[in-house]
């Protein structure tokens, strides 16, 4: 169980927010587009994307909120670069669950084996 007390706790805490803004197709396509190619500037990447500049923007901003990727500031420009460090939460997370799921099934092969050794 102490897994999953872990788990939740950490859900609650900061998984929340970077499954949440993950979880629209747009959003994940953003921060695949930053990894490949580093930095853009928000007109850059809406240019890649069949929708408004403010709905590029809008979630962009999402993004920021999550911790997936910053802005930085180079003279008048405003560049968006992604930060990696919030998708090892979900990688922590998903590796939490195979450990589970690996003890669970340890126990069920244990409970087989007896079976079939009576």
């Amino acid at each position: 169980m102490l897994f999953i007390h872990m788990v939740e706790r950490q859900d609650t805490d900061l998984l929340s927010p970077v499954l949440k803004a993950a979880s629209d197709p747009t959003r994940r396509s953003i921060l695949t587009l930053l990894a490949q190619e580093g930095p853009l500037r928000i007109t850059d990447i809406a240019a890649r994307f069949d929708i408004s500049l403010n709905s590029v923007s809008k979630h962009i901003k999402v993004l920021e909120a999550a911790g997936l990727v910053t802005r930085r500031t180079e003279w008048r420009e405003h560049l968006i670069e992604v930060q990696m460090e919030p998708l090892s939460l979900v990688d922590q997370w998903f590796n939490e669950l195979r450990s589970i799921w690996a003890l669970r099934l340890d126990a069920l092969e244990a409970a087989l084996k007896e079976d079939n050794d009576a």
